[in-house]
C-alpha cells in the first residue's frame, strides 16, 4: 500500500511537470509564430533611429548631430562590383552560401559570452542575421534578442534568396558616419559608382563595416585599416575568390581616398570625431549611431573657437617663413582630465593640407619636451635641482672609442642645438635651457626603463617596447601623440596627480536619463616634491634666459606658468606644452607628410601661437601659485648642492647612480660610462683653458670644425673628498 501511494505521489509529481513543460512549450512556439519577418519593401525602406547629438560643455551648443545629413542609395546587386560582394563575403560570413541563417557553433560561443558577461551584446552574426538586426528588431539589448535573431534569420532564409539578402545587407550596412549602403559609400570614399570599384577599393569597403569609426579612413588609424584591408584580401585568397596574382595587385594598389564632405554641419570637427571614435569603443558603433544619445562634452567651445582662430593665422605664417603649413593644439583642465579644447590641424576643411587628420592624436618625436620625465626620474632617486653635469662633448657608446665624437652607429656622442659646450650645470640650467649632453647624462643615470615607466604612468601611451630605445629616448627619439603628451604634463601641473584625459561629462538616453557619467579618478604617480621641483624649473625665467632670452613668449609676467619646448631630428616637428595649475596647453607645428621644416624653427615657430592661446585663457582663469619645493638640505654631497669639486671629474665619481645620496663609490671605475665621462670633461677643461670652481652659464666653449682628439688631456686624480 505505502509502495503505491509513493508511486501514485511521484505520477502526480511528473504529471505536473510535464503540464508545465508542455504549457511552457505552447508559449515558446506561439511566441515563435508571432515573430513576423515584414515584407520585402518595408525592409528596404529602412527607419532612421533616434539620432545622436554631441554637444558642448554646457550641453547648449550642437556641435553635431550624427544624422542630420544620412545619406543612402539603393542599387540593384547586378550593379555592385562582385569584388565588394566577395570582399564581404570573405571576411563576414564564409558560409553566407552553406548556412540557412546562423551558424551553430558562432552563436552557442556568442550566447556563452552574453551569459558570462551579462551584456548581451556579442556578435557572431552572420550576414542574415545582421540584416535582421539592422533592418527589423529594434536596438535594445535583451538576452531574448540574440534568439529573436536567430529565428527570423531562419524564416529569412525561407522567404528570400541568398542573393536577395546580399543585396539588403550591402544597401544598409553602414560605412561611417551618415553612410549607408555601398553606393554611397563607393561615391563618398571613392567618388564612382560601386560596379566600377577595384579589388583593392572593394576590400577597403569590406573592412569598414566592423567598425566604422575606428577603419575609418578620415581618422587616426590608417595603419589599422591597411592591415585588415590585406586581412580582407587574404581570405578572400583562401576562400579561392582571387589569385595570387590578383592579391599582389591589389595590395601594391596605391587608392587614393576623396576628400571627407562635411558640408560645414559640424562645429570642432576633429573634437567631434575623436568624441565619436572615444565612444564607439565603449558603446558600439551601432548603439551610438542610432540609439538617440545626447552626449554633453567637456568641450569649452569659447576656447576652441579661441583655438581655431589662432591655428588658422598661424598656419600660413609658419608656412611663409618656416616651412611648417600645418599645427594643432589640445587644451586640458590638469585638475580634471577633462579636453577643453582640440584642433588637429590649422584648417579642418582644408583640402590642401590634408586638413581632416587630427595631427593631435598622430605620433611624432616629441624632442626635448620628452626631458621632464627623464629629470623626474633622477629627482625620485634623490639627485636635487642644484646637482652638477657636464655639458662636454662625450661618445656614450663603449662600443666606440672615447675620442670618436660621432653618432655614426654605434657610435653615439650628440651635440647641442647652437653646438657649443658650457662645461659644468646644475640641472635646474640644463634643464631650463634645453641643454643635451647633460639630458644625456640623466638619461643614463636615470635608466631608460625607468623613464620608460614613469612615462607611462603619466599618461604616455606609445611606449610600449623599452627594448626599442636608448639614451636618444631623451632628446625624442620616442613617438607620442599632442594629447598623450598634454595629458602626462597635466600631471606636473596638478602636484603630481595624474587624472587622465576625457572628452565626455555625461551621456543621456532618449528619455533623457543620464545613463553614464564621467568620474574622475586621480591617482598620485609622481611625487609632489618632484612634480613641483619641475614646475619650479620650467617656471623659472632666469635659468631659462641665456637660452631664450628674458622677454621671450616662454615668459608670462604675474602668472605662475611653467613651459617646454621641443623640436625633433630634422626639424620635422616642433612643440610647446606650458602649464599654470589650473590649465594645460600643448601645440605642435609640422608637416603632415614629416618633411622637414627650416632649420631656424626651435621654439620661434611654435611658441607665438601657443602664447596667444594662453593669453585668452589665463585672463578667465582665477590666479593660482606653483608651490615651491622645499629647501635642499645643507648636509648633502657639494655635487647635489651646485659645487664642484676638485679634479673636476663628472657625476658618476662622487655618486651612485642608484642611491646618489649615499656614500661616495669607493671604484668609480667599475661603470661603464665612468672612463668616457671623465675623458670628455677633461678634454673640456684643457680646451677651456684650465681648471674652475663653481658651474656657470658663461662658459661656452664653440665647436668651429674637428678637435684634435686628445688635446690637452687632464691625468684624472684619485678620488678626494671636497
Amino acid at each position: 500500500m505505502k509502495k503505491f501511494l509513493r508511486f501514485a505521489k511521484n505520477s502526480n509529481h511528473v504529471m505536473v511537470i510535464a503540464t508545465v513543460a508542455l504549457f511552457a512549450a505552447g508559449l515558446f512556439i506561439l511566441w515563435i509564430a508571432s515573430l513576423r519577418i515584414p515584407a520585402l519593401e518595408s525592409i528596404e525602406e529602412r527607419r532612421i533611429d533616434s539620432s545622436t547629438k554631441i554637444y558642448d560643455r554646457t550641453g547648449e551648443i550642437l556641435l553635431y548631430d550624427m544624422s542630420q545629413d544620412v545619406r543612402r542609395e539603393q542599387i540593384t546587386l547586378d550593379k555592385i562590383s562582385p569584388y565588394v560582394k566577395s570582399a564581404t563575403i570573405a571576411i563576414e560570413d564564409k558560409d553566407f552560401y552553406k548556412h540557412h541563417g546562423f551558424v551553430l557553433s558562432s552563436f552557442l560561443r556568442a550566447v556563452w559570452a552574453n551569459v558570462t558577461s551579462l551584456s548581451f551584446s556579442q556578435g557572431g552574426s552572420t550576414i542574415t542575421q545582421q540584416v535582421v538586426k539592422n533592418s527589423i528588431l529594434t536596438k535594445d539589448k535583451t538576452p531574448t534578442r540574440k534568439l529573436k535573431e536567430l529565428i527570423l534569420a531562419l524564416k529569412l532564409e525561407k522567404v528570400l534568396t541568398k542573393e536577395e539578402i546580399l543585396s539588403l545587407y550591402l544597401n544598409e550596412i553602414p560605412y561611417g558616419g551618415t553612410i549607408y549602403g555601398v553606393e554611397e559609400a563607393s561615391h563618398a570614399f571613392f567618388g564612382k559608382s560601386a560596379s566600377d570599384l577595384t579589388l583593392a577599393e572593394s576590400a577597403y569597403l569590406a573592412s569598414l563595416p566592423k567598425a566604422p569609426s575606428y577603419y575609418s579612413p578620415y581618422g587616426s588609424h590608417l595603419d589599422a585599416l591597411e592591415t585588415r584591408k590585406n586581412i580582407v584580401l587574404s581570405e578572400m585568397l583562401k576562400q579561392g575568390l582571387i589569385s595570387e596574382e590578383e592579391l599582389q595587385t591589389a595590395v601594391n594598389e596605391k587608392v587614393v581616398f576623396k576628400e571627407r564632405q562635411d558640408n560645414g554641419l559640424i562645429k570642432a570637427p576633429h573634437f567631434v570625431f575623436f568624441v565619436i571614435d572615444f565612444l564607439a569603443k565603449k558603446y558600439g558603433e551601432d548603439a551610438l549611431q542610432h540609439n538617440g544619445y545626447k552626449i554633453v562634452t567637456t568641450l569649452d567651445y569659447d576656447i576652441q573657437q579661441d583655438a581655431e582662430a589662432i591655428a588658422k593665422k598661424y598656419g600660413p605664417i609658419n608656412q611663409e617663413k618656416f616651412n611648417g603649413e600645418n599645427n594643432a593644439t589640445v587644451v586640458i583642465d590638469p585638475k580634471t582630465g577633462e579636453i577643453l579644447a582640440m584642433t588637429g590641424s590649422r584648417d579642418y576643411f582644408d583640402k590642401s593640407i590634408d586638413g581632416n587628420f587630427n595631427a593631435a592624436l598622430g605620433l611624432r618625436q616629441p624632442g626635448s619636451t620628452f626631458k621632464p620625465f627623464v629629470y623626474s626620474v633622477l629627482f625620485n632617486k634623490g639627485f636635487t635641482s642644484e646637482t652638477v653635469l657636464f655639458d662636454a662633448q662625450i661618445q656614450f657608446s663603449t662600443a666606440c672609442p672615447p675620442d670618436n665624437f660621432t653618432t655614426d652607429d654605434p657610435c653615439y656622442a650628440p651635440g647641442n642645438y647652437d653646438e657649443k659646450f658650457r662645461g659644468p650645470m646644475t640641472i635646474r640650467n640644463a634643464l631650463a635651457q634645453s641643454i643635451n649632453i647633460p639630458a644625456v647624462e640623466a638619461s643614463y643615470l636615470a635608466g631608460v626603463p625607468n623613464s620608460i615607466k614613469l612615462a607611462q604612468s603619466m599618461g604616455i601611451g606609445s611606449l610600449t617596447d623599452p627594448s626599442k630605445y636608448g639614451l636618444s629616448l631623451v632628446l625624442g627619439g620616442g613617438a607620442v601623440s599632442l594629447l598623450d603628451l598634454t595629458s602626462a604634463y597635466s600631471v606636473f601641473a596638478n602636484d603630481g596627480i595624474r587624472n587622465p584625459y576625457t572628452p565626455v561629462l555625461w551621456v543621456e538616453d532618449g528619455q533623457g536619463n543620464v545613463i553614464d557619467k564621467s568620474i574622475p579618478f586621480p591617482k598620485r604617480v609622481l611625487p609632489e616634491e618632484t612634480a613641483r621641483t619641475i614646475s619650479n624649473i620650467l617656471s623659472d625665467n632666469v635659468a631659462r634666459t641665456p637660452g631664450y632670452g628674458p622677454n621671450s613668449p616662454l615668459y608670462v609676467a604675474e602668472r605662475d606658468v611653467a613651459v617646454k619646448t621641443g623640436t625633433s631630428n630634422d626639424y620635422r616637428d616642433a612643440w610647446i606644452v606650458g602649464y599654470a595649475p589650473n590649465i594645460t596647453v600643448g601645440a605642435w607645428v609640422g608637416n603632415n607628410d614629416n618633411s622637414p621644416m627650416a632649420k631656424k624653427v626651435a621654439g620661434l615657430i611654435v611658441s607665438p601661437m601657443w602664447r596667444e592661446l594662453m593669453d585668452k585663457i589665463l585672463p578667465k582663469l582665477p590666479v593660482e601659485a606653483f608651490v615651491p619645493p622645499e629647501p635642499l638640505d645643507p648636509d648633502l654631497k657639494p655635487v647635489l648642492r651646485g659645487e664642484v669639486g676638485p679634479g673636476p671629474h663628472s657625476i658618476l665619481h662622487w655618486v651612485d647612480k642608484d642611491n646618489p645620496r649615499g656614500p661616495v663609490p669607493s671604484n668609480p671605475g667599475n661603470d661603464p660610462q665612468y672612463s668616457y665621462w671623465e675623458y670628455g670633461i677633461a678634454r673640456w677643461v684643457s680646451l677651456n683653458g684650465g681648471s674652475f670652481n663653481q658651474p656657470t652659464t658663461d662658459n661656452i666653449q664653440p665647436t668651429t670644425g674637428p678637435q684634435p682628439a686628445g688635446a690637452g688631456f687632464v691625468p684624472l686624480p684619485t678620488p678626494l673628498g671636497f
